[in-house]
């Protein structure tokens, strides 16, 4: 087994994962799938990052495009509107926050960082945007690898795989190559839960989630409240945090390092648990 690197440099603040952490998901938009994430302005926005920073949350995932199945991909400009003034209201007001940027655009990515933003986070694995892997190289900050078959507005029309874990395996091999062929090592994995995948392949890659280990980068898991749950159990998002709280204890088990969440108090708990197991 390869280690795991667990210290990430994040704009000049260290992301410890020696223990896992949890990052709570702050919406920029009108569309989201799971209503009560987004946020609509400035003072939503500072006092949902007040409330997932007291509940414990190490970071924050703030987006300004819905990546939900079906979603089309917006402009560089219209997100740079939504999130740049949000990231740096944060930065302000809580410098302790680690914040992530969401974006599939380069120019977002580093309009973020330039405000305060420490990690990219990057549904496309830089497909939708030739420069952003250039970019995160300049950047020098964290990045978030996760493997998306296709483009949300048509990742979930029909998916197939002959074996899904060894082809997002494949992938993270390949794309990390690039990644450090450009001088990139803080990278994160994520292997895109409900990205381009059915119901069933999402729990396949869960039950195997420990194999990514071998790839010795954190693993990022965002299961929070998606249809992989909701579907299975005949409810709604808005219905599905028992069944995600659940899931993150496995995600834990199989060696999970970041919780993305809708809910912080719940997922800290679960690790609260956990670490108990681990060290009673």
């Amino acid at each position: 087994m390869i280690d795991t690197q667990l210290t990430l440099n994040c704009n000049g603040q260290l992301l410890v994962l020696h223990q896992a952490k949890v990052m709570g998901i702050l919406n920029i938009t009108p569309d989201s799938f799971y209503a009560a994430s987004r946020a609509n302005n400035l003072g939503e926005s500072l006092e949902r990052a007040e409330q997932m920073l007291s509940e414990g949350a190490t970071l924050l995932d703030v987006g300004g495009m819905s990546s939900r199945p079906g979603a089309t991909v917006i402009s560089s400009e219209e997100e740079t509107r939504r999130v740049v003034p949000i990231v740096s209201a944060i930065k302000k007001h809580f410098p302790e926050a680690i914040i992530s940027v969401d974006t599939v655009h380069s120019q977002v990515a580093k309009a973020c960082v330039e405000v305060g933003a420490g990690i990219v986070n990057d549904i496309s694995a830089g497909r939708l945007d030739p420069l952003m892997y250039p970019t995160i190289a300049e950047l020098q900050v964290p990045y978030v690898l996760m493997h998306m078959k296709g483009e949300p507005h048509s990742m979930q029309d029909h998916p197939v795989y002959t074996d899904v874990v060894q082809e997002v395996m494949d992938f993270f091999i390949e794309e990390t190559g690039k990644l450090r062929a450009l001088g990139i090592i803080d990278i994160i994995i994520d292997p895109g839960f409900g990205f381009g995948k059915t119901l069933e392949h999402n729990y396949t890659l869960l039950k195997n989630l420990h194999l990514f280990q071998i790839m010795g980068r954190p693993v990022l898991t965002g299961l929070s409240r998606k249809s992989m749950i909701y579907n299975l159990l005949n409810t709604k998002p808005d219905e599905a945090l028992t069944g995600t709280t659940a899931l993150h204890m496995v995600a834990l088990q199989q060696g999970s390092k970041i919780l993305r969440t809708h809910d912080v108090k719940p997922a800290i708990e679960v690790i609260k648990l956990w670490n108990q197991l681990e060290n009673p």
